[in-house]
């Protein structure tokens, strides 16, 4: 899963919107800035299988970021730093804290069973990247559900009302190029495409989310 994890940044901030919107899509990919990390240094590992429907990536060894108590340990991290760094309120901080979390919920939906339940443990995942069409259908979805929620409680704020469409529209680009580009074997090159496709979306999540001025009636 790629764009489907900004559903939850999105579903956050219309939910808990003292939040900012870049600080939840972080959140949402911050288990894989640490992979992108981890396989650019050697620690965690992974392999491209061009006759695998849907996804290419054989994700072999990733304990340290998708493991469920590594991600519950992200989660932690997330929201101690969205209180400690950002002093967001802890209702934000801890919204932070979930949205980190849920990208290993995510993944459970998509992967295939590479998700270990504890470190040396069983792995687990349902595996829907073997069925391309419903995987994308399943990504777009969560995306435009997310994005009706936050369209809905911006409107009862005084934000500009371009941004928030423009922003999902630049995901749904994201993920149609991610589509149609084949998997990188090279594990710095993946790592630093990776970082750098989520560092841009936090960029254009902080775009979107500054206050605009509502027309004058």
């Amino acid at each position: 899963m790629f764009v489907g994890h900004y559903a939850a940044a999105i579903a956050a901030k219309a939910i808990e919107p003292r939040g900012p919107l870049w600080a939840y899509a972080l959140a949402a990919q911050l288990v894989d800035v640490g992979w992108g990390a981890l396989i650019i240094t050697g620690v965690e590992r992974f392999s491209v299988d061009p006759d695998l429907p849907g996804s290419a990536l054989v994700l072999e060894h990733m304990p340290y970021t998708h493991s469920l108590p590594a991600a519950a340990g992200w989660s932690v991290l997330g929201a101690l730093a969205a209180r400690l760094a950002l002093r967001l309120p802890w209702a934000a901080a801890v919204m932070v804290g979930a949205v980190v979390f849920s990208h290993w919920l995510l993944d459970f939906l998509v992967h295939r069973p590479d998700l270990a339940l504890w470190f040396g443990g069983p792995k687990v995942g349902l595996g829907l990247w073997d069925y391309p069409v419903p995987e994308q259908a399943v990504e777009i979805g969560l995306i435009a559900m997310a994005g009706a929620a936050w369209a809905w409680s911006r409107g009862r704020q005084d934000l500009g009302p371009v941004s928030a469409p423009a922003f999902i529209g630049f995901l749904v680009a994201l993920q149609i190029t991610a589509m149609l580009l084949p998997a990188d074997g090279n594990p710095v090159g993946t790592g630093v495409s990776a970082i750098g496709a989520f560092l841009a979306v936090t960029l254009a999540a902080a775009f979107a989310d500054r206050p605009g001025r509502r027309a004058a009636l």
